[in-house]
Formats: C-alpha cells, structure tokens, sequence
C-alpha cells in the first residue's frame, strides 16, 4: 500500500497532454494496467483492494481538477487503498466509441468485476452519462452521476440546445440509452440542481425505481467542484463504497450547505428575485453571524439603510 501511496505523490500539474498520458501510462504500469482505446480514449487500472472505483473522467479536468494534476479516484486510492479503473475521454465524446464498448465486453467476459466485493462507478456531465451507461457490466454497482444526461439523441433531446455538434454521435447502438443501463444497479443516485432547466429535464428521464433524485437547488454552474468544496464528494463516495449511502445519509452530508457561502448567495438572491426580502434579510442575518463573507454583509448593510430610510420594513429590525 505504501509503495502504491508514494507512486502518486508525484505531481502531475502543468505536463504537456502527451508527457502526461506517458506519466499516467508508466504508473498503470506498474500498478495494474495502462491501455488506449483508439485515438480519443484511455483506461488506466491501479489494482489494491478487492474495492472497485471506476471514474469517467476528460483528460482536461483530470488534469486540473485536483492539486496535483491526477485524476481524481488517485486520491482515494492513495487514501483509502481502493482499486481504481478510470475511464479517460480527450474532450466530451460521451464515451460513444466502439474502443470503449469492446473494453467493457471484455471486461464481462473476464469476470473483472466479479472480482471485487463492492464497485462504485461515477462521473459528472457527460462523463455522469456515461458512468450510468457503462454501469450495466457490474450487476449490483452503486452508481453515482452528477448532472448526467439521459442521452443525447436528437428525437428524444432536441431540445436541448448545448450539444449540437455532439448530434453525430450514435446514442441508440450498444451502451446506449443511460436510464435503461441502470437496470442491473443496486442503486442509483443522481444529482442534479433543478434550477437548470436542461438538467432537471435530464434527470426525469432516470425513472427506474432503483434510482434515487437528488436535487441540490441554489447551487448552479459545476456541481461537482460545490461537492469538493464543501468536503461532501469523497465523503459521499466513501460511503457508497461501504454500502452505507442511503438518500437520508446524502442529505445530512448536504446539510453543509448551510454553512458554504455560494450557496446562502444564491437562495438569497432567488429570494430577492421573488420580492421576499424579509426572508432574505432573516437569511443573510443569521448567516452574517457565522460566515465572514464581505459580500454578504455589505448585502446586509443596504437592507437596513433602506429599512433606517423607511423604504422597506424588515422583521426584527428595530433600526
């Protein structure tokens, strides 16, 4: 465990594309296996623990989403001692590639998953999409998928405006429709804020009843970086991983999200949008106590002069 620990200490930050793909190949290497799957895809496998996390993770964010350039299941396998399959596209392809569902087939074929007492699988957005379509090769997995999309074809989508050039992509061959690659899974949670309209969309289509909506509203733009910064991810996973994530344990990890900034702004700021400014002021009050947020107060600070002024009545301000 201790050599596989200090294999990852080395930071991967700020290599060029192709000496970072040569780094992550050698520690595959040594530690499992390293294997391209055609011109746009990757898998790396770190094998520890009869513990499986598999990660659907863009070369891009996987080299700037954590402080040392790695993708992020290399954390935990180096705190947490768990194998590790990480599945890397370059750029957003969905993982709609005959490489990739040749790699799985393979991986049925040899019992891979069997291998491991629990297997996690995860990703966000596209890379969500595909955790919740690739899921169906490890029956009984615990999948969790941060704003997934159901599937990108056009007569069931085409309302959805953000992915026009991803059109050409076949999303009705194998691996295909996500919702329906759930069906083996022991559960299924996907987590999604409702105040994105295309997301919330998405999300409805994941019906099956061993799949559990988790909406997280007031959160907006990349959900997963909220997760990390509020110390909830890892937690979450860990969790999934022991077979102890319920959505009652989710939700109290979510409570965290009274004490992290961004998100008190953002109800705040729906609040105002819907003229409830006496709850917004209760809100940004209580949370002024607490939370040393420059913006907040001078928010705070305007609605009392405009109370002082006589332009608004605010509860319990007594000027």
């Amino acid at each position: 465990m201790q050599e596989t620990a200090n294999a990852f200490d080395e930071s991967m930050l700020d290599l060029s594309k192709d000496a970072w793909l040569e780094k992550l190949s050698e520690i595959g290497d040594a530690h499992g296996y390293f294997q391209s799957l055609g011109k746009d895809h990757c898998a790396v496998f770190i094998d520890e623990k009869p513990t499986l996390l598999v990660t659907f993770e863009t070369i891009e964010n996987a080299q700037t989403g954590t402080d040392n350039g790695q993708p992020m299941g290399f954390d935990l396998v180096r705190s947490l001692g768990w194998s590790h399959l990480c599945l890397l596209s370059n750029g957003d392809t969905w993982f709609r590639d005959k490489a990739v569902y040749g790699f799985f087939d393979r991986l049925i074929d040899d019992g891979f998953f069997d291998e491991f007492e629990q297997v996690v699988f995860y990703g966000k957005g596209s890379c969500g999409y595909a955790a919740a379509a690739f899921s169906v090769a490890a029956p009984g997995a615990t999948v969790i998928a941060i704003q997934p999309q159901a599937t990108l074809e056009p007569r069931l989508t085409h309302w959805d405006e953000r992915f026009h050039p991803i059109r050409r992509l076949s999303f009705t061959d194998r691996f295909g429709f996500a919702p329906d690659m759930l069906e083996a899974a022991e559960r299924a949670y996907i987590l999604y804020d409702p105040g994105i309209m295309f997301d919330a969309i998405h999300a409805a289509m994941f019906r099956r009843p061993n799949t559990e909506l988790v909406r997280i509203p007031y959160m907006e733009g990349d959900l997963e970086a909220h997760l990390i910064n509020m110390q909830i991810l890892y937690k979450l996973l860990a969790k999934a991983m022991t077979g102890k994530l319920t959505p009652l344990a989710l939700y109290r990890m979510l409570r965290a999200r009274r004490e992290y900034p961004h998100y008190i702004q953002m109800l705040a700021k729906s609040l105002r949008g819907r003229d409830h400014v006496g709850y917004e002021y209760r809100l940004l009050k209580n949370s002024a106590e607490r939370l040393d947020v420059r913006r907040m107060k001078r928010r705070l600070a305007r609605l009392e002069e405009a109370a002082e002024n006589g332009e608004i009545t605010l509860p319990g301000f007594d000027g």
